[in-house]
């Protein structure tokens, strides 16, 4: 059964209708609060076949105002400058044997891994243990790079990364209902520029079907993509 509060805010949304990104936003911080602060979260349905390869929709994205999140790194890497400049800019575990020893035992205590090319040769190895995760270290969000420092930066920093599901949906966090309206609005429209140029070259028809707004316990916002879509 739908809560007091939730109810309360689908009073505030029209269900169908399409609002434009600063209306979504304005919206969604009207609606009656949860007791912690709340994820706020752009939802794509995409129309993309997502069993064929070739429409795979990944990437990465900076969000201008950061998550709102504490993220934990772990970075694979033997010892040498790599390690010591993922060290120095924050990272929170950094090792290679140590590290891919308690990976394989099921410890999976961090949000972030990167690894050197160097290190992939063994990381590969992690699979499926840090697949089905998420966690898995790839080139195309640059989470195997050299540059360990800036990788770590930039993650730290509220860089986060997108991946269609099975049934072709996209969520990606924008950040915290704490935010002011111009962050959560200005964090949105980076992701929703960044998906809309992502459309892969073999996928036909509409590419976004719908695109939502909504926090952890509230209720989705319909937005109106046609002027990103426009843009792309």
């Amino acid at each position: 059964m739908p809560s007091k509060r939730y109810k309360k805010a689908l009073e505030l949304v029209e269900s169908t209708k399409l609002y434009p990104l600063n209306a979504a936003v304005d919206i969604l911080i009207k609606f009656p609060k949860a007791k912690f602060n709340e994820t706020v979260e752009v939802a794509f349905k995409l129309g993309v076949d997502a069993k064929q390869s070739d429409q795979m929709v990944r990437g990465t994205v900076p969000l201008p105002h950061g998550s709102g999140k504490t993220v934990r790194v772990l970075v694979f890497a033997k010892n040498g400058n790599a390690a010591d400049a993922a060290r120095a800019a924050g990272a929170e575990f950094v090792g290679f044997d140590d590290l891919i020893k308690k990976c394989v035992e099921g410890w999976n205590d961090f949000d972030i891994a990167i690894a050197t090319p160097e290190a992939m040769s063994e990381v590969r190895k992690l699979g499926k243990v840090l697949g089905p995760r998420g966690l898995m270290p790839n080139p195309k969000t640059g989470t195997v790079t050299d540059d360990t420092a800036k990788a770590v930066r930039e993650v730290k920093a509220g860089r986060v990364e997108f991946k269609i599901d099975k049934a072709g949906n996209l969520h990606v966090p924008v950040g915290k209902v704490s935010f002011t309206p111009v962050q959560i609005q200005e964090n949105a429209r980076a992701v929703i520029e960044v998906v809309s140029k992502s459309k892969p070259s073999s996928s036909k028809g509409v590419f976004i079907l719908s695109c939502t707004l909504s926090s952890t316990m509230s209720p989705p916002v319909r937005v109106d993509v046609r002027e990103f879509l426009a843009a792309a």
